[in-house]
């Protein structure tokens, strides 16, 4: 396959069925994201005694993926900008295919940790392409609710994840959980096969006559020509913006807003949870089954709340729904923090379970689609991808953070210690977010872009 949008005769039309389908099959990134994030918390509680793994040992194999999503998403955007967004999402699943397979197949630490290094590189790369891929693929009017799918598919792909692991802890199976990702990356890579490129990336290499054809299969007729004039102005005027221009006075603090979104949704220890939950409360004293469907749990709430805010996001706004619910994460954190200073036996367990319940709706509510919505939407449509970047970087980079030093912060401060550390970060983040968050609710993106030329402070309360 060339990636050349002339292998499928253009048709004229709204072409819906082509743009849900490419949205969904891209999506599929998504679920892989979720599903090899989320399914090394059950893993790990029997890689961990079949090769003798410390703590270090342990956190190391998990951070191995984040340092991949790293490197990921630096390497990515490039590649996609040069060879296309469709098949660099195809070297992606094949990357993910094989690491899968790799992981279940490995003799020793060394062999999983360097595998889930190369699912890293294909999950960092995922997160920034699928959404750009499906954001230049959707008509104005749907993109949304199509980028929105990304998030969502991560929440199903963590959930499954929880569940595959439940239904195969009794035997200890760690490396079939691995092993079932390699299901929906062969769906993937069959879809993506059928789909055509994305016809902003093709205006950017001078493929006119091509982008001109893909819009005519998902768009209407009538609407083509002024589309390919937008497209074709907005490339140009993103190729004459730097990265240094963005770091001026233009567009400085609401890089910064971008990051500060992304910082804050690590910075509370989500994936402290996510990876380690199961750990956690195993070594608190809950039997391994116990704690692994107690993540069931967590990602079930996980996947509702985030459907919950996709519903609700456009009718209550962006800042009401990210701030509340960042305030209710922080005060989940200081819960959880002071329950851990108690034995964990009867109501004090359940009331654990219940609290990071609590915190994990709020999160997938708030922070959770925080750094693709927000990230996606302050900025106009000319600097959006290098704008976006920050914000990307700053979520794997935090994400590493945390994964790398949640069980040496548990040793050294104490369960209590370092959920109560992850509430104060929080805080410091939100302190941020409540001065220079923009209500983008209901406005254009001339209206954005204004914002960000003058730098005003942003109008909280405007609808």
């Amino acid at each position: 396959m060339t990636g050349s949008t002339n292998e499928v005769e253009p048709r004229t039309g709204s072409g819906g069925a082509v743009v849900v389908g490419a949205s969904l099959t891209a999506a599929l990134g998504g679920l892989l994201f979720g599903y090899d994030t989320g399914v090394i918390s059950t893993a790990l509680l029997y890689i961990s005694p079949e090769f003798e793994l410390s703590s270090v040992g342990q956190q190391v194999l998990v951070s191995s993926l984040l340092v991949g999503a790293v490197i990921g998403v630096l390497g990515g955007g490039p590649l996609a900008d040069r060879y296309g967004r469709r098949r660099v999402l195809l070297g992606v699943v094949v990357l993910f295919t094989a690491a899968t397979v790799a992981c279940a197949l490995a003799s020793d630490a060394v062999v999983v940790t360097a595998s889930r290094g190369v699912l890293g590189l294909a999950i960092g790369a995922s997160s920034l392409v699928v959404p750009t891929y499906i954001a230049e693929m959707a008509p104005r009017r749907r993109r949304g609710a199509l980028v929105s799918l990304h998030q969502l598919m991560v929440t199903v792909g963590i959930l499954a994840s929880y569940l595959v692991g439940y239904a195969l802890s009794s035997g200890g199976h760690w490396r079939w959980m691995f092993a079932v990702a390699v299901v929906p990356s062969v769906v993937m890579l069959a879809g993506l096969l059928v789909l055509p490129e994305s016809p902003r990336w093709l205006v950017g290499r001078g493929r006119r006559s091509e982008a001109r054809d893909v819009l005519l299969r998902t768009r209407p007729a009538e609407d083509v020509a002024d589309e390919l004039a937008e497209i074709t102005a907005t490339a140009h005027a993103e190729q004459r913006i730097s990265y240094r221009a963005l770091l001026g006075r233009g567009y400085r603090r609401w890089v910064s807003v971008g990051v500060a979104a992304a910082g804050t949704s690590q910075v509370v220890g989500v994936n402290a949870v996510i990876y380690y939950a199961p750990t956690i409360l195993t070594n608190a004293g809950f039997g391994d089954a116990a704690a692994i469907l107690a993540s069931v749990g967590i990602g079930t709430v996980n996947v509702l709340f985030t459907v919950l805010a996709l519903v609700f996001i456009d009718r209550l706004g962006r800042r009401p729904l990210i701030l509340g619910g960042t305030v209710v994460v922080i005060a989940a954190l200081v819960v959880v923090g002071a329950l851990f200073t108690q034995p964990l036996r009867g109501p004090v367990a359940f009331g654990v379970i219940g609290a990071l319940i609590v915190y994990e709706a709020a999160f997938a509510c708030s922070l959770g689609i925080a750094i693709w919505l927000v990230n996606s939407e302050i900025f106009p449509n000319s600097v959006r991808g290098k704008a976006a970047s920050f914000g990307i970087v700053t979520h794997w980079g935090l994400d590493l953070a945390v994964s790398i030093s949640v069980l040496t912060l548990i040793q050294a401060l104490g369960a209590p210690g370092v959920f109560w550390l992850y509430a104060l970060l929080g805080t410091v983040g939100l302190a941020y977010l409540v001065r220079w968050l923009p209500e983008t609710k209901n406005r254009s993106l001339e209206e954005i872009e204004a914002s960000l030329r003058a730098e005003p402070a942003p109008e909280s309360s405007r609808s």
